[in-house]
């Protein structure tokens, strides 16, 4: 099953631009209907705002839309979803409301401030990469417990939760085509003392570490 990446959370982030506030938020969502609900829901709640500037991208129907909601052809809805088509993140929605500040901002400061607003939003929610992962357990000396947390990020992985006994155990993560040079690399740290015991696996979304 091919990877991807989603919002983690919904995301709300603001930006002020010569007197034009802008409020940028994102949702992770599933089907176009959940996108245009929450379209729909800030349109109502800002309802007296000049502007409601909007894009999702759904992957299981592979729709792409976006709206400049009154703006200059564009200069909103489009910057906004070329945020995450360079983020490569899909299964997303966001809304940028836009409360006119008495001064106009031209074409490039339009896009720059939907981009930014978009960007920021996406920054607030977080990244989570959707795969198959695998759950290991290393149990091991507290001497090895940093080496096999490292290891652990070095394979894309994601250290879970730590047990601190006689040994350390450390719950963790991997993409399912990690698992093999993981162990060899457990292996070489631990001159054959450390293993990983696979315990399950799970298709979920993990938050991406930057």
């Amino acid at each position: 099953m091919t990877d991807y990446q989603m919002p983690t959370a919904p995301g709300e982030a603001e930006l002020v631009e010569k007197r034009s506030r802008f409020i940028g938020r994102v949702w992770p969502v599933e089907r176009e209907e959940e996108a245009r609900a929450w379209i729909e829901a800030m349109k109502k709640k800002h309802y007296d705002a000049r502007h409601n500037c909007w894009c999702y991208r759904i992957r299981a129907e592979g729709v792409e839309r976006y709206s400049d909601d009154g703006e200059p052809q564009g200069t909103a809805g489009q910057p906004m979803l070329n945020v995450f088509q360079r983020e490569e993140v899909t299964n997303v929605c966001c809304v940028v409301t836009r409360y006119f500040g008495g001064v106009l901002l031209g074409a490039g400061g339009l896009v720059r401030a939907y981009t930014q607003s978009a960007k920021d939003a996406l920054d607030a929610a977080g990244i989570s990469v959707v795969r198959r992962w695998v759950e290991v357990t290393v149990p091991c000396p507290y001497a090895f417990f940093e080496r096999v947390r490292q290891e652990v990020e070095a394979q894309a992985g994601v250290v879970g939760e730590v047990e601190y006994a006689a040994e350390v155990t450390v719950h963790a993560l991997l993409p399912e085509d990690k698992v093999e040079t993981f162990t060899q690399r457990l292996t070489e740290l631990g001159a054959g003392g450390l293993s990983a015991a696979v315990v399950g696996e799970q298709f979920r979304g993990v938050p991406r570490k930057l």
